[in-house]
């Protein structure tokens, strides 16, 4: 009898301990989408780096394969043959844009979070419009604008328009996260006798870690792979980014499209790196940047 009991009484814990079929199936079905989407992503990364360390030849011959003879002199004749230059502009490039973007963004997402002033929702309605404007309808305005200002052909011509594209995006995600920062901390910083620019850099700022380095991450990803612009707004070798740099890779009547794979491999490499180690901060900061709006 005893017995009995104590089994009916472990009944109702195995039940409940017990997964459904159905959240089997559903888990099973999002893993299987998930490790989809990931070797479509992956396959093309790992295609381009096994080919940059072959021949152009075997490339051609058998490009599936693995290299028989590893050509990590690619490489070498990759940075050698002018990537070092390309690499070199594209970082002053991304590190001038993110650090503008960053300064110039939290001061205006600190004055929209925490003023009120005549025309505020006229300055919310055009960020808000600035994410939907595409860059490739402003083209010729802004090459005129360009031509006009004397900076065609200069790293500012690259550096200005990233400016003025990625900010709204930017001012609404950091103003997102300081209208989440508690007003009670800002009050008590006044009774203390701090000034709002000191409210600014010693609680917003360092409370804003994560989104600062989310929104870095997003703004040093498009101003790295943007094309269109470095193309058309820079025409000198000296002054070509990473991506338009390596089109020089490409000779109407040869191209040694294992040099040009190498240089690929090696302008993917650092949004990689810097990537895998702010990931954390990465997610944590788009979670918390969307808290209110």
């Amino acid at each position: 009898m005893e017995s009995s009991i104590e089994m009916n009484s472990k009944t109702p814990m195995a039940v409940k301990t017990r997964r459904p079929i159905g959240s089997w199936l559903a888990t099973g079905f999002v893993s299987l989408v998930l490790l989809t989407f990931f070797l479509v992503i992956a396959y093309p990364l790992f295609w381009m780096v096994i080919n940059s360390l072959k021949t152009t030849e075997a490339m051609f011959t058998n490009s599936w394969a693995l290299p028989t003879e590893w050509m990590f002199s690619n490489y070498v004749q990759a940075w050698n043959q002018g990537v070092s230059k390309y690499f070199l502009n594209s970082v002053i490039v991304t590190s001038v844009t993110v650090v503008f973007t960053l300064l110039f963004s939290a001061f205006a997402a600190y004055g929209l979070s925490r003023f009120d002033f005549r025309g505020k929702f006229v300055v919310l309605a055009l960020l808000s419009g600035g994410i939907m404007f595409s860059p490739q309808v402003s083209l010729i305005p802004l090459y005129k604008l360009v031509q006009i200002l004397g900076i065609h052909d200069t790293l500012w011509a690259l550096i200005l328009p990233y400016l003025g594209f990625r900010m709204p995006l930017i001012i609404l995600l950091i103003r997102s996260f300081f209208l989440s920062v508690p007003k009670e901390f800002e009050e008590a910083a006044y009774l203390e006798g701090c000034s709002s620019f000191g409210i600014f850099c010693r609680i917003y700022l360092p409370l804003s870690l994560p989104i600062l380095f989310t929104s870095g991450i997003l703004t040093a990803y498009w101003a790295w792979n943007e094309f269109l612009f470095a193309i058309i707004f820079v025409d000198s070798d000296a002054n070509k980014t990473i991506t338009s740099g390596l089109l020089a890779f490409r000779d109407a009547m040869y191209t040694d499209w294992s040099v040009l794979m190498s240089g690929l491999v090696i302008s993917a490499l650092p949004l990689i790196i810097v990537f895998i180690l702010m990931q954390k901060s990465f997610i944590r900061g788009l979670a918390e940047g969307g808290v209110k709006g």
